[in-house]
């Protein structure tokens, strides 16, 4: 069977962390660091600051925003429940705007009759890698006084007219979840335009501490005066190791997905029943998973799985939880984009020979 994802491992990770597990220094380091100036000049990252998971960096992001219980925050529902949950956690309210069809990305156009005095912020999701109409959203929230978060948990090294996904907005979130480009195991980043937020971020990572200012006294206890409640967010050395030794080689990964999902759209173009998601020019999408909509999508799973060819619906409409106060039926585009998307394999592990094959396979129709 051909699978939708897969996790990357690059083979210098087993020294990486074999090196580390010896050392016995386990907890946020060197490596750390080493592993945030990679992700900042590799990849173009401002800013960033590793966590133990993209949720954290979500709930980290919004804890530095401001967001308070009984604030509002505009997002898609079209996300995995981590976006909305962490509005949640801080008891404020997720309001779910509409999409786009085209892509699963937040329309713009659908944001600001949804703006209320309470509104503190939009949150941007890049569905599968594809960055959003980041121009118009940036020109709402300017009018109306709101900060933009990204989740960019499926976009690590995406760009937006020309820009990194990271460098764009007051707060992008990464994951580095197992099944992500590039994974730490579990891990995550969360990147600052304002280097005063990385800073505050760096403390309330560890319980509010910073470490770099906050030297081991005599008595072997660090020195510190906590301000603000902070939090167990940190990464570890040995997850960095692995993060480390996975950017190895990642710009020639992430542009192989790029062809890959070229020769999807040229194979698949004028197949009956099938409509591509939308790519436009003027970003690049980071390609974490590719997407369609399909005409009788349970036939066409059925069909795919019997070919050895795994497809599968990613994260329906989130709103349906009852912990966001149920489907929204305003969402009109969402609630069709739930009829109909699917997603088909595309992972560093495909061979040709593998896309050769899912091609065949929904070319022979369902």
């Amino acid at each position: 069977m051909i699978h939708v994802y897969n996790s990357f491992v690059h083979p210098a990770a087993f020294d990486y962390v074999r090196e580390v597990l010896s050392s016995t220094l386990l907890s946020e380091g060197r490596l750390v660091e080493q592993f945030e100036q990679r992700l900042s000049a590799d990849l173009g990252l401002q800013h960033p600051v590793a966590l133990n998971s993209g949720t954290s960096a979500l709930h980290l992001a919004l804890v530095l925003a401001g967001i308070k219980a009984g604030d509002e925050v505009i997002l898609p529902a079209q996300t995995f429940v981590a976006s909305g949950l962490v509005i949640v956690q801080e008891r404020a309210v997720p309001v779910f705007a509409d999409i786009h069809h085209a892509t699963g990305n937040l329309n713009p156009l659908d944001i600001e009759h949804r703006i209320t005095p309470r509104t503190k912020a939009i949150m941007a999701v890049h569905w599968g890698g594809m960055p959003c109409d980041m121009d118009e959203i940036h020109a709402v929230a300017r009018r109306h006084g709101l900060v933009v978060i990204e989740d960019a948990a499926h976009a690590l090294g995406a760009t937006y007219h020309g820009r990194s996904v990271g460098a764009l907005s007051a707060f992008t979130c990464f994951s580095f979840q197992a099944i992500k480009h590039v994974t730490t195991g579990d891990g995550g980043a969360l990147c600052l335009l304002d280097p005063e937020l990385e800073t505050a971020a760096r403390s309330r990572r560890w319980f509010g501490i910073d470490r770099k200012r906050s030297p081991m006294t005599e008595l072997g206890e660090r020195a510190y005066d906590i301000q603000e409640p902070g939090f167990k967010y940190h990464l570890n050395d040995y997850a960095a190791a692995l993060g480390l030794a996975n950017l190895q080689g990642f710009p020639a990964r992430l542009a192989r997905r790029r062809a890959l999902a070229k020769r999807y759209q040229q194979a698949l173009a004028q197949v009956s029943g099938l409509q591509l998601f939308a790519a436009p020019s003027d970003r690049e999408s980071a390609w974490w998973v590719f997407g369609c909509h399909v005409e009788r999508r349970s036939d066409f799973i059925r069909a795919l799985n019997s070919r050895g060819v795994m497809a599968s619906v990613i994260h329906q409409g989130i709103d349906h939880n009852h912990v966001f106060g149920g489907k929204h039926m305003d969402l009109i585009q969402q609630r069709r984009f739930d009829e109909t998307q699917i997603h088909i394999p595309l992972h560093d592990g495909l061979r040709d020979e593998d896309v050769a094959h899912v091609v065949a396979a929904i070319q022979k129709g369902w």
